[in-house]
């Protein structure tokens, strides 16, 4: 079972669509996708913007998506061919709560491939990607601070590597993950060589 984080130095940078085009392109390890949100204030981490993320009734909230058609990121993991798609909502801070029925689903899946920058405080995945947008300034902090966690680096336009700190390139692969699709066959490739790699050595 292997598991893989999405994260991004930003919001709407591509982490959906990398998602949901690994998901596609890699059926063959028959995904359970999660999607972490955090609120905080009736604000939403994902845009920054009023949100339906906060639950009345809890400070956590795990819901499986059942409409692969309802155009939320959940539903788009779904559609792309995901096994399940879980939306996770927790307050800002207190993600911890959520990891006790986060690390039952991984345990329960084939294999997972999560959204989150956040997640890494709590887990070590088999692969962490992280996409990069050179043309957003608003650098979120959990980027910045598991950027050298990074397994492979995902740019979005061609200039993205110049914004990138020379530390966070030294013997990473770059790939370039143009929209829409913000999938390229090279990290295709390159995910299911370390994914078969990390099943063997597991044996």
């Amino acid at each position: 079972m292997a598991v893989v984080v999405v994260g991004g130095n930003s919001r709407s940078v591509g982490k959906t669509s990398v998602v949901a085009g690994l998901i596609a392109r890699l059926s063959e390890f028959h995904w359970t996708a999660f999607k972490i949100t955090q609120y905080g204030h009736g604000f939403c981490t994902a845009d920054g913007h009023p949100c339906q993320c906060q639950t009345a009734d809890a400070c956590v909230s795990v819901t499986a998506e059942r409409d692969a058609a309802s155009e939320t990121d959940s539903s788009r993991f779904l559609a792309a061919g995901a096994t399940r798609s879980l939306w996770v909502r927790t307050r800002i801070g207190m993600l911890a709560d959520a990891m006790p029925r986060v690390r039952h689903e991984i345990a329960t899946s084939q294999n997972a491939i999560l959204e989150s920058n956040s997640i890494l405080e709590y887990l070590k995945p088999d692969l962490y990607l992280t996409v990069w947008d050179s043309d957003v300034s608003d650098i979120k902090a959990s980027a910045a601070r598991f950027l050298c966690r990074a397994d492979a680096v995902l740019c979005s336009s061609r200039t993205g590597e110049r914004t990138l700190p020379e530390h966070a390139l030294a013997d990473k692969p770059r790939f370039f993950v143009p929209p829409p699709a913000y999938t390229s066959d090279d990290l295709v490739d390159f995910v299911r060589s370390r994914l078969v790699h990390s099943a063997a050595a597991a044996r």
